[in-house]
């Protein structure tokens, strides 16, 4: 046993998803696509006398990491850095309970697989209500396409073969509880629509339109993202909101082109990975 081990998650902006339920949590989940980020969280565990964890030198709950500490039967204390917005879109939530499942392997000696570790966090961000996609896609990278629901034993992936830089803007925060804990009809048909259209045209630009168009048809638009997807369309760009959150997504430099002062990142090609040297 190590002790201590550290993994680092990719970001992951979705920009159109569908809400599939099943009794077992591990096989619940979401067909959609999404971007990958150079941007994401770094996750360390260490063996420790009782569960905490820490996000960038807070304590806070996170269940979804709680729960992944339970299906590993550890104590430990998981501490995440990141640059990037908790509840903005970005999958912190699934990054921090991915890189969790990812280190406590390792420093445990666990011996687990990267599908079973998937699994595992997969389900415990269903079971907390903090995502249903996220950690499927931040273990693939790049730019995925989930033609199925659930952990990595039922979904299964496609991808955009594409990389390149990624503008982004916050605007708010949105509460995926919310959204998931009510009906998920309107959002589930035009995800289905959206996933029909980029997977006949597996582009980038495909992926844009139909994102942008979801994020109407489905209601969840709101008018601070509508002001600054029309600001990146009138100066010539391409960008669409991140599922769940109020921020603005962009490739290239469409953000900028706007007059906005954007994070600026990339798409991250690989997955989830263990970091074998670390402070």
């Amino acid at each position: 046993m190590a002790d201590v081990a550290q993994a680092f998650v990719p970001g992951h902006v979705t920009g159109f998803f569908t809400a599939d339920r099943n009794p077992d949590p591990t096989k619940t989940g979401s067909r959609g696509a999404g971007i990958a980020l150079s941007d994401g969280v770094t996750v360390t565990v260490r063996a420790a006398d009782s569960v905490s964890v820490v996000l960038n030198g807070e304590e806070i709950e996170m269940e979804a990491v709680q729960r992944v500490l339970d299906a590993l039967e550890v104590q430990g204390e998981v501490r995440g850095v990141t640059d990037l917005p908790l509840g903005s879109g970005f999958g912190v939530s699934g990054a921090m309970a991915l890189g969790s499942a990812l280190a406590t392997n390792q420093a445990f000696d666990r011996r687990l697989s990267r599908n079973e570790l998937v699994t595992i966090a997969h389900g415990a961000e269903v079971q907390a209500g903090t995502g249903l996609g996220d950690v499927v896609a931040q273990a693939h990278g790049g730019v995925p396409i989930r033609l199925e629901p659930g952990g990595p034993q039922d979904n299964f992936l496609d991808a955009i073969p594409t990389r390149g830089r990624i503008e982004y803007h916050v605007v708010g925060e949105l509460s995926t509880d919310d959204v998931l804990s009510g009906s998920t009809d309107e959002i589930t048909e035009a995800g289905k629509k959206a996933l029909s259209e980029v997977v006949s045209e597996p582009t980038i630009q495909r992926f844009m339109r139909a994102s942008r168009t979801f994020s109407r048809e489905s209601d969840l638009l709101t008018p601070a993202v509508h002001e600054v997807i029309t600001d990146v369309t009138e100066a010539g760009g391409n960008a669409a909101m991140a599922m769940l959150g109020e921020t603005v997504f962009s490739p290239g430099t469409g953000l900028s082109d706007a007059g906005y002062d954007p994070a600026v990142c990339g798409v991250h090609p690989a997955g989830a990975t263990i970091e074998t040297e670390f402070d």
